[in-house]
Parts: C-alpha cells; structure tokens; sequence
C-alpha cells in the first residue's frame, strides 16, 4: 500500500514532454504539480517524477534531500490519489523555493495540494 516501485517512476521522454506541453497544474506554495492523462501500457496508475530547481538549491545533496522528502510525502499519501482518478496519469512534483521546510511542513502541503488536484479532477 505505502510503496513507490520503480515501475512508477516517471522516466518517459516523451511523456515527460507531454507533460510540460499540455500538462494541468495545481499548486500549494511551495509544491507545484503538473498533471496529464496517459495511457499506461504496464498497468501502472501513477507514474511519479519529482523535481528541485538547481536555482534554488546549488548543492547537489540539498536537492537529493528535497527530492527524497517529496518521494516521501508522496509515497504515504498515494492512497488519497488512487482514489480519485479514473484513468493513468503521469505527474511530476516541483520544489519551487528557496525555503528551507521540514518534513511535517512539505507532508502537510502535500496533502493540501491532493485536495486541489481532487477537486479540479472532480469538477472537469
């Protein structure tokens, strides 16, 4: 139930492309997510990426850390987007500050910004 497989992991260019040029977004500052419908040849609903601007964090160990912290977040509250969507989706999950949060703060943007994508899912 609380897994992220690698069969999840968003590693497609061309779906990664799809995602940047005709992707919807939801945000909760400082989580972004950008979201398209797929079609899923493995029988994978979800395919996950998540990002963390060099801009904004020049060491490569503060992005890994960030990077793990929304893989984290995301893993626990998986379940919350499993029940809303119909169809395959690929997402990708941003880090969009400077600010440096802690985990309890991400997780709770996170679960916010769940709410937001269910809502705008719900009301297409």
């Amino acid at each position: 139930m609380f897994t992220y497989p690698k069969k999840e992991k968003l590693k497609s260019h061309t779906t990664i492309n799809e995602l940047f040029m005709s992707g919807k977004s939801v945000s909760k500052y400082p989580l972004r997510m950008v979201y398209v419908p797929i079609k899923s040849t493995d029988n994978t609903p979800l395919s996950i990426g998540v990002s963390v601007s060099k801009k904004h964090f020049k060491k490569a160990v503060d992005r890994n850390y960030y990077k793990r912290l929304l893989r984290e977040s995301y893993r626990l509250n998986k379940q919350a987007l499993l029940d809303v969507i119909d169809q395959p989706y690929a997402i990708m999950f941003f880090y969009q500050t400077k600010d440096r949060l802690d985990y309890a703060k991400i997780n709770e943007k996170m679960e916010q910004m769940i709410e937001k994508f269910k809502y705008q899912i719900e009301t297409k």
